[in-house]
């Protein structure tokens, strides 16, 4: 039988352990994507970097642990929770959901989209905060006005959701189309950016 109170000192003994263990990863060059979770409006949000920068952004209906096996095969297996590297993701996030900041600042790293995917997220940071554009209008703005259901794919591909917002492209008619983290975070994030005009 063991002693409850033992419990709490053995799991803050791990996270020290493993603290000194991302720390001693990332000096030695060993640790090629580091991610934590963060809580938000659209509930928790894991974040993944690389050393080039923020690689993906997962809203929790996207599986995290499938989401880290991904990045395992596409990016390095040498994946570690490791939360100092994504301090100034996390924290931009938190001015972003408070209403304090209306874009982001941080290094991206983009090497999951690719073609005319990644034309479509190079233009999405264009669009205004509280503004809005039509699928049709951002695939003119990629270069290809006919390829409106691409548009559609690169935003539901989108590896950095809210970060490179394609919250923002909704259907002509106004209405919000779909969205990876679903149909009420997407409405959360335009009824939060409209109010912070």
């Amino acid at each position: 039988m063991t002693d409850q109170g033992e419990a709490p000192v053995r799991d803050d003994a791990l996270e020290r352990l493993h603290g000194r263990l991302a720390i001693a990863a990332e000096r030695e060059g060993l640790l090629d994507v580091a991610y934590r979770t963060v809580d938000s409006p659209v509930g928790s949000l894991l974040l993944a970097a690389t050393e080039r920068g923020l690689v993906r952004v997962a809203f929790p209906g996207q599986d995290h642990e499938a989401v880290l096996a991904a990045l395992a095969d596409q990016v390095s297996p040498r994946v570690l929770a490791a939360p100092a590297r994504l301090d100034a993701v996390s924290a931009q996030l938190d001015e972003y959901f408070a209403g304090r900041r209306h874009e982001f600042d941080v290094p991206l790293d983009l090497r999951l989209s690719t073609g005319f995917r990644r034309a479509v997220l190079d233009h999405l940071p264009r669009i205004a905060y509280g503004g809005t554009e039509s699928y049709a209008q951002v695939a003119a703005a990629a270069g290809s006005p006919r390829a409106v259901r691409a548009v559609g794919t690169a935003c539901a591909t989108n590896p950095l959701p809210v970060v490179v917002p394609c919250h923002r492209v909704v259907r002509s008619d106004g209405s919000t189309g779909g969205y990876a983290g679903g149909p009420e975070a997407k409405r959360t994030l335009l009824t939060l950016e409209s109010r912070g005009r």
